[in-house]
């Protein structure tokens, strides 16, 4: 990857939405060569896939929060594999320091997210965990 591919990736962060001619314009470039790097970015795995983001304001009163998680020894991978399973953990992420995984977590109630919470932590393999619910975005380069 190249400099024009990273500030492709860029704007297709900022609006995957965007036109390939708009984007053409911006990158300063034949709507034919955007199209071609697109492409190849999709077909080399760069590029895994294309989403929606929706405004927190139009789905409800969703309860947010990221938990750290200690894992025991070698159990990772299976703790991120019960972890994949559970609808409320929107991404997983491996870290290092102190803790091993970080979850971000989704419910729509309280009553919800202290369930997902005691069910994550029966998980064998998972010594500790730290929870911080998330209160008000103060920056985002996503769904602006």
């Amino acid at each position: 990857m190249d400099d024009l591919d990273h500030r492709l990736l860029g704007l297709l962060r900022a609006d995957s939405r965007r036109s390939v001619a708009s984007l053409a314009e911006e990158l300063g470039l034949a709507r034919a060569t955007v199209r071609a790097r697109i492409d190849r970015l999709v077909a080399d795995h760069v590029i895994v896939g294309f989403t929606v983001v929706v405004r927190s304001d139009t789905q409800g009163r969703m309860l947010r929060a990221i938990t750290m998680i200690e894992v025991e020894g070698r159990a990772a991978e299976a703790v991120i594999a019960r972890l994949n399973g559970f609808p409320e953990v929107r991404t997983l992420y491996t870290t290092n320091g102190r803790w091993d995984i970080v979850a971000e977590i989704e419910t729509e109630t309280l009553e919800g997210f202290d369930d997902m919470l005691r069910r994550m932590r029966q998980i064998p393999g998972i010594a500790s965990t730290e929870t911080n619910i998330l209160l008000s975005a103060r920056k985002s380069t996503v769904g602006r």
